[in-house]
Order: structure tokens, then sequence, then C-alpha cells
């Protein structure tokens, strides 16, 4: 089981998603993340693949935790991710080897092209709720099994 995040940026009624062009999930749009590496620090971690993969600098001070979720696939648990909302950053958002950025407007999330799963999770924490969370994926990840939260409080 492997150690993930994500992380959106908000302004106003827009989110920032980025379309992965290589890897695992390559062809959806996406919060901006990736594994934490052994020794790191989570929110370090978000931080990092955040300019990694958009060239936006964040301070880890900016970002607020808004969910953890635990991602099985065919019950085989693949990852625990800490999801992180950004309303404050440096720079502007420009295209990487991994990611193109492109702002969506909250209200016309691109759900079809998105792994199946957010459609379940996304509209709960951008509604303000702070959630743990299990989804079970099939063995592909192309269908939602099952998805289950309970409401939280972060630090």
């Amino acid at each position: 089981m492997k150690i993930a995040t994500i992380s959106f940026c908000l302004k106003d009624n827009e989110i920032l998603l980025g379309m992965k062009k290589l890897g695992f999930g390559a062809g959806k749009w996406n919060g901006f993340g990736g594994k934490v590496e052994e020794s790191e620090e989570i929110k370090s971690a978000a931080a990092r693949e955040i300019f990694e993969e958009s060239t936006l600098q964040v301070e880890e001070a900016a970002l607020e935790q808004l969910a953890i979720l635990q991602f099985y696939f065919e019950s085989e648990h693949v990852f625990e991710c800490h999801v992180f909302l950004v309303k404050q950053w440096q720079g502007n958002a420009k295209e990487s080897e991994e990611m193109r950025p492109e702002w969506h407007l909250i209200d016309n999330l691109p759900f079809d092209e998105m792994w199946e799963a957010d459609r379940k999770w996304m509209p709960l924490i951008l509604s303000g709720k702070k959630i743990e969370g299990i989804v079970n994926f099939n063995v592909d990840g192309s269908e939602v099994k099952n998805f289950s939260y309970k409401e939280v409080k972060f630090n």
C-alpha cells in the first residue's frame, strides 16, 4: 500500500485539474499529486508534487486537508490518499511532462474523463465536508464497487 497525495487549487468558482499524460491514470483529469517518498512528510510531498506537475509554488501552511481516502482495487489496498485544497500559491500553472493543467468550473467538472470514484467524493469535499472514505474499485479501476465515508476533523 502506497501513501499518496492529491491537491486541488481553487479560485472563485473554478478548480485546477491536470490531464494526466503518462503512467497510472493517463488520459484522466485529476488533482496534482503522487506518492509520498520514504522519510518525506505528507504535506511536503503534496507541495512538491504540485510544483513538479504544474510549476505552482505552494507553502505547506496553505494546504488544507479535506480527506483521507483508502483506495482498493478488487479488495487489494493500493493507496491511502491524502486530499488537500489550496487557495494560495505563487506562479501560473504550466504544462509539465506529466500533466496539462486547465481550470474548470466547479459546477461543470469533467467527471466523464475522471476516475469513476471522483463523482462520489469530490462533491462532498467541495461542499465543505472533511471525510475519511473507502473506495473499492473493480480490478482495472473502471467501476466503483462500493464507496463509504464518515465526516471527520483534521488539525
